[in-house]
């Protein structure tokens, strides 16, 4: 990239920078290119970029009684016995850890998952 003359005003460099890489293609194929900005219409809140990296990277704040209640469902969608009982296993561990302490948020009535009742069930849905 070029610098900028000493004797040129900055604002009609960078003019002349964005119309050089416009017509140039440079930004012909960006994502979203011709579409409508998202959430253009919402009203604003200043987490946006928080709430969008969250869902992006598919991420959750839930406290963790809500959160093992996600996680069971999820457990549910494996493709393989193994993969089941290896995330009912760990399911099991953190509903031990978070019965045994004080937690933030809701508290937790959950008790272990009966492993073998699950898959069972797995089985025949």
């Amino acid at each position: 990239m070029p610098r900028k003359p000493l004797a040129a005003p900055f604002e009609s460099f960078v003019e002349q920078q964005i119309r050089e890489a416009q017509e140039s293609g440079v930004f012909d194929h960006l994502p979203g290119a011709g579409k409508p900005l998202p959430d253009l219409d919402d009203p604003p809140d200043p987490m946006w970029w928080v709430k969008r990296k969250l869902r992006e990277e598919k991420l959750s704040l839930l406290p963790d009684a809500l959160q093992i209640r996600v996680d069971l469902e999820r457990a549910l969608e494996a493709r393989t016995e193994r993969e089941l009982r290896d995330a009912l296993s760990d399911l099991n561990q953190r509903i031990a850890r978070l019965n045994s302490r004080v937690t933030d948020g809701p508290p937790t009535t959950l008790a272990p998952v009966d492993v073998e009742d699950v898959v069972r069930r797995w089985r025949n849905s």
